[in-house]
């Protein structure tokens, strides 16, 4: 029974690992991967040549990465706690699904939203300015504020999903613990910062760890359903993944698997070492 699973798991788990040779070799159709020319380190020098944009969109990608890493640990669980709070159970209901509603929302979506928002004739943003007197901005034409309208982006996506992860873990909380500190005459707020937030830690390394794994990569979806091709803002938001899509028009495969071999091997090395100090932290547990 396990025997069309196993093939399965096999033709497109563990043969495509064989693409790998790819990275290293100037890789033509004709030739094929094993006997296309080998060129050793080469891509991966050029990656980091001044002649690429191998730092700027390591750097972009590790910046939104970060500050959305460090956003979507602290608003999920402020919102999550808060959500716990509400004792009216069809008022929690509905704050649940106002918060997870924009989990399903797709990235274009999101980009037509930000549209509505920034735009230099019709969008919010521009109307709030007049109205206080100040001048416009032509945000589609300004690269500097898109780094953190796309980290705000993502935040907002992902902090309802995130809160409901809490939520489950909060809900299996012994409340007793509650009821001891309110007869020590602990109040709302030293319950949550003693009580709640230490219980939590566990949760909160686990989707740390995940989050560390992927911080060497760039949401496709993401830049492109909120930016699209705007060469404006290129140099601002192009992170790994929008550039290895970029660079298989232009500089083909070989150089583009060097690209996604780099990413895994810097997420196995950070997850690895991630995974080893949320263990000196939290008592040896760690994801694995």
């Amino acid at each position: 029974m396990c025997v069309p699973a196993l093939i399965v798991l096999i033709m497109f788990s563990y043969i495509p690992f064989a693409g790998i040779w790819m990275a290293f070799t100037d890789f033509n159709v004709v030739d094929g991967i094993f006997g296309s020319k080998f060129v050793g380190l080469d891509n991966f020098k050029y990656f980091f040549s001044e002649n690429s944009m191998g730092w700027k969109v390591t750097y972009n990608t590790l910046y939104i990465n970060f500050f959305g890493l460090i956003l979507g640990i602290i608003i999920p669980v402020s919102i999550a706690i808060l959500i716990n709070e509400i004792r009216h159970k069809a008022y929690k209901k509905i704050a649940q699904s106002m918060m997870f509603f924009p989990y399903f929302i797709s990235w274009v979506v999101v980009g037509a939203i930000l549209y509505g928002i920034f735009s230099t004739d019709v969008g919010v943003a521009n109307h709030i300015l007049k109205f206080f007197g100040a001048e416009p901005i032509s945000w589609y034409s300004e690269p500097k504020y898109w780094k953190w309208i796309i980290i705000l982006s993502s935040v907002w996506k992902w902090s309802g999903y995130s809160s409901i992860v809490y939520m489950a873990a909060m809900s299996n909380f012994d409340g007793s613990l509650y009821e001891a500190a309110k007869v020590d005459g602990a109040n709302k707020l030293q319950q949550i910062l003693y009580l709640t937030v230490p219980m939590l830690k566990p949760t909160i390394i686990v989707l740390s760890l995940l989050s560390v794994g992927r911080i060497f990569y760039g949401d496709f979806g993401m830049i492109y359903g909120i930016v699209g091709n705007n060469p404006v803002l290129a140099e601002e938001v192009t992170v790994i993944d929008t550039y290895v899509y970029q660079s298989m028009r232009t500089l083909g495969f070989s150089y583009s698997t060097a690209i996604g071999l780099f990413q895994s091997l810097m997420g196995l090395i950070l997850i690895t070492a991630a995974n080893k100090s949320a263990k000196k932290i939290n008592d040896g547990e760690g994801l694995f």
